[in-house]
C-alpha cells in the first residue's frame, strides 16, 4: 500500500489512472483524509536564493502544534497529524450531526549530510509552513594516504 500514492501522483502512470474507473478511488482517498490523500495535502514550492533554499508547504486545516519538522541523516521530514470532531445538538439534546476526522501526512526532503538543525528555520502563518534552509558548502574530501610496506 505504500507504493499506491506514488502511482496516483504525477508519474508516467498518471494518465492510466485518469480513467473513470479509478476516479472513485481518488475521491474516496480524498474524503478519508488518510495516507492516500497525503500527497495532495502538502503542496510544496521551493525557491533558491543566494544563501538559502526557501520552502513553502501548504498545510490547511492543521494547527502549528500539529506539525513536526525533524532532521535525521540528511533528510528533513515534515509531518502533521490532526484529530478533529464536530458535535451539533438541537435544543432538546438530540444529535443532529456528529463528525470525526483524523488525518496525517508526511513528506521527506533530502537536504544533505552537511546541514545541521541550526541551519534550518521554520515559521507557520495562515496555513503555510515556511522553511529557510541555509546553503552549506560540502566538506572537502580529504584523501587518506597510507604507505604500504614492501617486504622482500
Amino acid at each position: 500500500m505504500a507504493m499506491f500514492p506514488a502511482l496516483m501522483n504525477d508519474t508516467m502512470f498518471s494518465d492510466l489512472f485518469d480513467d473513470p474507473f479509478f476516479a472513485g478511488w481518488r475521491n474516496a482517498a480524498a474524503n478519508m483524509g488518510g495516507a492516500l490523500a497525503a500527497p495532495n495535502a502538502m503542496h510544496t514550492d521551493v525557491r533558491e536564493t543566494k544563501d538559502s533554499y526557501e520552502v513553502s508547504i501548504d498545510m490547511p486545516g492543521f494547527n502549528k502544534e500539529d506539525i513536526a519538522v525533524e532532521l535525521h541523516n540528511g533528510y528533513l521530514t515534515v509531518s502533521a497529524h490532526s484529530d478533529k470532531s464536530k458535535d451539533e445538538k438541537d435544543d432538546s439534546g438530540k444529535w443532529l450531526r456528529r463528525e470525526r476526522y483524523a488525518g496525517a501526512c508526511s513528506r521527506n526532503f533530502y537536504v544533505g549530510d552537511q546541514v545541521k538543525q541550526s541551519d534550518i528555520h521554520a515559521s507557520y502563518t495562515n496555513g503555510t509552513l515556511g522553511l529557510k534552509i541555509a546553503k552549506v558548502e560540502p566538506a572537502p574530501q580529504v584523501e587518506d594516504k597510507h604507505q604500504i610496506a614492501i617486504e622482500g
